[in-house]
């Protein structure tokens, strides 16, 4: 056997290896579906109002009240039992509108991340979740982990990048998904569908760009420091100012701006020739203090 056959071979054995070891890790939900529950919609109330019991002022989430109460653990599996057996693919009947479907998918994966982290509690950050070969940093998280939608098994990453992203081409997604740590956007108690969701996409954006966590601006180090949810979805952004038939010659100044309440906006205009650098992502768990 020559060296080249060989060195193929270890490489095929390697590929298979690390596939095999991190195969999907399939989670289930062992509940059922709320009593309440609709006939012909889908309700996010009973997630709701658990929300608005853990979740404090900061947007920060009490876990290990959550975890003691075990009725409101069973609420949430019960909430997710409804979100395993119907989805926007799945059951389309029940999601009138796009923006029914869209807040499924955002309200679903935020409480899959929480079950998870209860799941798991007391844990310091989501990135601890370790595949048997960490590829990526919260490779064991977002990528192996997958959960049920609707009957079909996906991961974290699938929803927001095939499901959320590539369909719904919004990006201010990125400012309600909440990947259950610090430097995400903070957790809204307010889940609302159709209509309604507009008013917290805009709303959620304008808070998140207004938090100086988020988007700081230093006048005398000619400096924007933003954070890198930012960098990891330039093109999003952008490509948001291009739909609505906004110049995006300025990058993510322009986007922000586009958002931004007067004091910021004006701020950003101020900042000529402002250097923009991004923050490192706090992954510990975004738990109440």
């Amino acid at each position: 056997m020559n060296v080249f056959v060989t060195v193929v071979l270890m490489t095929i054995v390697i590929v298979a290896s690390v596939f095999f070891l991190n195969r999907p890790q399939i989670m289930t939900v062992s509940a059922n579906i709320p009593d309440d529950f609709p006939p012909d919609e889908f309700s996010h109330s009973s997630f709701e109002r658990l929300l608005r019991t853990y979740v404090d002022s900061n947007g920060h989430l009490d876990y290990q009240s959550w975890y003691e109460h075990t009725d409101a653990v069973g609420q949430l599996d019960s909430y997710l039992a409804a979100v395993t057996q119907y989805s926007p693919e799945t059951t389309p009947e029940r999601f009138v509108t796009s923006n029914d479907a869209l807040a499924y998918w955002l309200y679903a994966y935020n409480a899959y991340v929480i079950k998870s982290i209860l799941d798991r509690w007391p844990l310091e950050s989501v990135t601890d979740v370790k595949a048997p070969i960490e590829i990526v940093k919260g490779f064991g998280f977002f990528y192996r982990l997958r959960f049920i939608f609707g009957g079909r098994a996906y991961s974290l990453y699938t929803i927001e990048n095939k499901k959320i992203r590539a369909e719904y081409r919004d990006a201010r997604i990125h400012f309600v998904l909440n990947c259950g740590s610090e430097s995400c956007p903070i957790l809204r108690t307010e889940l609302p569908t159709d209509d309604a969701l507009e008013t917290l996409l805009q709303q959620a954006a304008v808070d998140f760009v207004s938090d100086e966590r988020n988007v700081r601006i230093d006048q005398k180090s000619q400096r924007i420091v933003l954070s890198a949810i930012f960098k990891w979805y330039e093109k999003d952004f952008t490509n948001d100012l291009r739909r609505r038939g906004l110049s995006a010659d300025q990058g993510l100044q322009a986007y922000i701006a586009s958002i931004a309440p007067d004091p910021l906006r004006k701020a950003i205009a101020a900042c000529v020739g402002c250097k923009i650098e991004f923050d490192d992502y706090d992954w510990t768990v975004n738990r109440t203090r």
